[in-house]
């Protein structure tokens, strides 16, 4: 039997099945990996980042300081306080929001979109990477607003737990922002107001603040993280409460991040 007399089936090769996707990579793996490509990236503009929010924050307290009577007591608390956290909203908020923003207008989520990592990895790798570089300029903030009020300076390593918790509670709300706005100037526009918020209801001294305003300043995510470190600068002082403000801002986080990654898999669809 010759090959013109075999089977057509023998003649012309079956169509191949097609290949299968590798599996999706585990969320700490991920994370680590989009983590480590981010932090890449913003070590570029890390240093006029660190200068532009740190100056930012200690012309405030220069600013409030002709206002607000130095010493150990709640308004002096509130703005040197608040002033370290506005470091923190700087960057994760409002320069999240316009990074988000500008990567879906420009279709770089597309390029997320065709890796096998969980969402949430791509939302939580990109707002650590960010907001790894706002702890230096919360010290120096926290650190100059106690001198300049006279305030005890003895508590300032309770910023290795607020930075993280306030940068990630914000951090979710300007990713959700930057995902959620239809246009990038949307995006942008976001951003400032949620910083120009941080500012207004952050810094300045509570009992200041008309009861309407107070109610809207319950609703920011970093207010908890900002009453937890306002809470460590007297001689005495209460543990407890700063562990309840921190275990909030831990719980306002966990939203603010879920709603981040609800936000991006909306947008990459």
């Amino acid at each position: 039997m010759t090959l013109l007399d075999a089977p057509a089936a023998t003649a012309a090769p079956s169509a191949a099945a097609p290949a299968p996707l590798a599996p999706a990579a585990r969320l700490l793996p991920a994370l680590a990996a989009v983590y480590r490509a981010q932090l890449a990236r913003a070590k570029v503009a890390r240093i006029p980042l660190l200068f532009v929010a740190t100056f930012q924050s200690v012309g405030i307290l220069v600013m409030m300081r002709g206002v607000v009577d130095p010493g150990d007591n709640p308004a002096a608390r509130s703005v040197v306080a608040g002033s370290s956290v506005l470091v923190v909203a700087f960057v994760a908020l409002n320069l999240l929001a316009q990074y988000f923003g500008r990567l879906r207008a420009t279709g770089g989520l597309d390029h997320y979109a065709t890796l096998p990592v969980p969402p949430a990895a791509v939302v939580l790798g990109a707002a650590g990477a960010y907001a790894s570089f706002t702890l230096p300029g919360t010290l120096v903030t926290a650190g100059f607003g106690a001198w300049l009020f006279g305030l005890s300076a003895a508590n300032l390593w309770v910023l290795l737990a607020v930075v993280p918790l306030a940068g990630a509670a914000l951090a979710g709300l300007g990713a959700a922002c930057g995902l959620l706005a239809p246009r990038q100037e949307i995006a942008t526009l976001l951003g400032q107001l949620g910083m120009s918020a941080a500012l207004l209801l952050g810094v300045l001294p509570v009992d200041h603040l008309p009861t309407v305003v107070r109610w809207l300043r319950d609703l920011l995510p970093s207010t908890y993280g900002v009453e937890a470190f306002a809470r460590t600068f007297g001689d005495r002082p209460d543990w407890t409460a700063v562990l309840g403000d921190l275990s909030v801002c831990a719980a306002v986080a966990l939203g603010s991040l879920t709603l981040a990654t609800w936000a991006y898999r909306r947008a990459t669809r």
